[in-house]
């Protein structure tokens, strides 16, 4: 029977797990047989030249002289190489005090202390597993975790770092072992600085030692300032090509022999650091990764006699911006992007000698109408000595754009928190808000709350609730403690960052609104004080109001006096805080006279009423004196100085004789009474006297008027003819008309009639007094 041909059988996963582990397996096993390879030939070549024999004889010498002493062949080798090159961790150092050169190979495996022997033997095996790494193809991060591992842990070293000189004096990170990724990152590149701990080393050629740290001034890799460090020049052809660095996790003793072991170890990590440089990166190499890109890239050289700039490759959306010329790769920048030139120059030069990316909003930074188009969002990385590659936007990126837009506004900033990496990021209007120096390590929001008012607390936790458990957008307002003491009211604004369902950061706004708090405090207590203002003066005004109103009603009824009938009216202004000091007074006298007053204060308020009361008061008390009207003036005068708040006022005040029907009075500057008589109206013409309060010891003169029956006398205040729009003349003579159009009626009606006729604007308090002879 055949079975059909299915064709061949992919293999699983856990087919592929087993392959991969029998094939690191192979490969370890092949390392170790290189490296004891390696160190049995160093040995066989020791033996060679000492006692002159081939190289077959030297190997079965070594494997007799090995079982004779019962020691393994690898560390008979490796006592064999020590005695004739030294112990490996002297490598390059002195000789010992008394040491007349090499001894011969019987002598040594003899004659070695059996300390000395074991560490010797280590530190040879090391250096010969390292070769073997190195010549299977293994990573520099590899050769470097097998020095760490093999040579350096023993004696409590955390982590090596192999760092690889540049043409420029740069330190890149060739590799490491025992470092995590983020620290790698941080320590990728250092640039030439001058007095720098690394740089220091790299220039005088000398190991650094420092078994209790560096000061936080002075930061080197490793985990803690305090942590002790060795620094190690790597020579090769006596030339220091790089540098390794040591670090332990915290201070360390390190004596003379972990000095010895470090040293002999830094001679195969500068063979391996020097055989795994890699050459200048061709172009071949980048033009894929450029092309694997949506956005326009390329790559620049600059020339090394002339230093120009030539392009070497364009992607395709590159390609699309330079169009215009025809086969761009190859030409200088400056044909192909003439308007750019400049800046690309100044930021590629500052890339290759900083060893750091540049960065820049737009390119040219100023764009007139006609230009070609400017590139938006340009990176400039350094690639090699003498390479750069450019990226960049053909259109402004909304989300940069905004970041931008954001750092330009006073008291926002932006922060992201990455969740997966730990890592945040602050723009640099954070630092400023929170008072801490730029480049300090940002804040993660979920470790704000030590910065934060302990009060405060509970609303960052309800902000973080929203945006861990809850997965939704909030924004709170706390209080940010800076370390210089002061306080300031900030706003976070904050949204979930996910990805395939998953929170894996947060990001958000800062907003510093302390100005906006410390406003709206001060406007409150202001309204508070307003509003406590407006109280106390509605208070005031209704008592002012009431307190008139109960001196001067505001409709009395209809008084029958000796051969007169008298109406008066009062009506109010027409908002409460103009209450003013009109008042009138009709008052019978013993003698059988009668006296009729109408007066007005000067002012509004409070002030003004209890003037009004006074002069009233006072005019009815010396009424009583039998004195004639011009005589009361002069004594109400002084009245009028006297009171408080030192008030001027206008009265007309007249006495009138039933006996004779004749009516005595004076004017105190007041406006002239209106006499109707047979139905027509005129103005009495007062005597020119000032008014009350104006100066002291005043004369006032009186007239005499002879009424009739019948006759109708009207005296008033200036809030019944005062107009904005009209002389005072204007207004009494539409109230003599007035007058003149009442219809017969009663004496109530009439008066009531002439106030709904005749009404002023100024919104003033109004005392009308209406006197008919019977």
């Amino acid at each position: 029977m055949t079975m059909p041909d299915e064709g061949p059988v992919e293999p699983g996963p856990d087919r592929l797990a087993d392959a991969v582990t029998q094939l690191t397996a192979e490969l370890g096993a092949l390392r170790r047989d290189v490296a004891r390879r390696h160190l049995l030939d160093l040995a066989c070549g020791v033996l060679v030249a000492q006692h002159s024999l081939t190289p077959g004889e030297a190997a079965d010498h070594l494997a007799q002289l090995a079982e004779t002493m019962g020691v393994g062949p690898e560390d008979l080798a490796a006592d064999i190489v020590n005695g004739a090159t030294g112990p490996s961790g002297a490598a390059g150092g002195p000789a010992p005090e008394g040491d007349a050169g090499p001894r011969a190979a019987d002598e040594t495996a003899g004659g070695m202390a059996d300390e000395d022997a074991t560490a010797g033997r280590k530190a040879r095996l090391v250096e010969a597993g390292a070769e073997a790494a190195a010549q299977t193809g293994g990573t520099v991060d590899e050769v470097a975790a097998t020095l760490l591992n093999g040579g350096m842990r023993p004696l409590g070293a955390r982590g090596l770092w192999l760092f690889r000189r540049t043409e420029t004096d740069c330190l890149q990170l060739a590799g490491r072992a025992g470092v995590n990724p983020l620290e790698a990152a941080h320590w990728r590149w250092v640039p030439p600085s001058t007095g720098s701990a690394l740089h220091r080393v790299l220039s005088e050629g000398t190991p650094l030692w420092l078994p209790d740290g560096t000061s936080a001034a002075e930061a080197l890799p490793g985990p803690a300032p305090g942590s002790a460090r060795a620094v190690l020049p790597l020579r090769q052809r006596g030339v220091v090509t790089g540098l390794a660095l040591v670090d332990w996790p915290g201070p360390a003793a390190l004596d003379e022999p972990v000095r010895r072991a470090l040293t002999g170890l830094a001679v195969p990590a500068a063979r391996i650091l020097d055989a795994g440089a890699p050459g200048t990166p061709e172009p071949g190499v980048l033009a894929p990764l450029l092309d694997l890109l949506t956005h326009p890239a390329m790559a620049l050289r600059a020339d090394p006699e002339s230093g120009t700039l030539r392009i070497e490759h364009l992607n395709r959306s590159a390609l699309d911006s330079a169009r215009h010329v025809h086969g761009p790769a190859g030409r200088p920048l400056a044909q192909v992007f003439p308007a750019m030139h400049a800046d690309l120059v100044r930021l590629a030069r500052t890339a290759r000698e900083s060893a750091a990316p540049q960065r820049a909003a737009r390119v040219p930074v100023e764009h007139r109408s006609g230009d070609p188009d400017p590139l938006h969002d340009v990176r400039v990385l350094p690639v090699g000595p003498d390479r750069t590659v450019v990226l960049w936007h053909g259109a402004t990126d909304p989300g940069l754009s905004l970041s931008r837009v954001l750092g330009r506004l006073e008291n926002l900033a932006a922060f992201e928190d990455d969740l997966i990496t730990g890592k945040s990021r602050w723009s640099e209007q954070a630092y400023r808000i929170f008072g801490l120096e730029p480049g300090t390590s940002p804040v993660p929001l979920r470790r704000l709350a030590p910065h934060l008012h302990r009060e405060d607390t509970g609303r960052l936790n309800e902000l973080l609730m929203e945006l861990t458990q809850r997965r939704e957008g909030s924004h709170t307002v706390v209080r940010a403690v800076r370390e210089d003491g002061g306080l300031r009211h900030l706003r976070i604004a904050a949204e979930p960052l996910l990805t395939g369902g998953v929170l894996t950061g947060i990001t958000g706004v800062y907003q510093d609104v302390s100005a906006q708090h410390h406003t709206e405090i001060a406007l409150s207590a202001t309204f508070d004080r307003l509003t406590a203002a407006q109280t106390q003066a509605a208070l005031r005004h209704q008592l002012v109001l009431q307190l008139q109103q109960a001196i001067v009603p505001e409709v009395p009824e209809l008084q029958q006096l000796p051969g007169l009938q008298v109406a008066a009216r009062y009506r109010p202004a027409a908002e409460e805080y103009r209450v003013g000091g009109d008042w009138y007074d009709v008052l019978p006298l013993p003698d059988g006279r009668v006296l009729v007053v109408t007066g007005d204060i000067a002012g509004h308020g409070i002030d003004s009423v209890t003037g009004m009361v006074a002069l009233r008061n006072a005019l009815r008390g010396l009424a009583f004196t039998g004195h004639t009207p011009g005589r009361l003036m002069a004594w109400l005068n002084e009245v009028t100085l006297q009171t408080h708040g030192h008030p001027t006022a206008t009265a007309v005040c007249g006495l009138y004789d039933p006996s004779d029907r004749s009516l005595c009075w004076a004017s105190a500057g007041h406006l002239p009474p209106v006499l109707l008589r047979r139905g027509a109206a005129d103005l009495l013409e007062p005597p020119r006297n000032i008014l009350l309060g104006a100066v002291p010891s005043a004369a006032y003169e009186e007239t005499v008027t002879r009424l009739e029956p019948g006759d109708t006398l009207m005296l008033y205040t200036d809030g019944l003819v005062e107009s904005r729009h009209a002389g005072i003349d204007e207004g009494l003579d539409r109230l003599r008309l007035a007058v003149e159009r009442l219809a017969p009626a009663s004496l109530d009606e009439q008066a009531d009639a002439l106030l709904a006729a005749v009404t002023g604007d100024t919104d003033d308090d109004t005392s009308l007094v209406v006197v008919r002879v019977s």
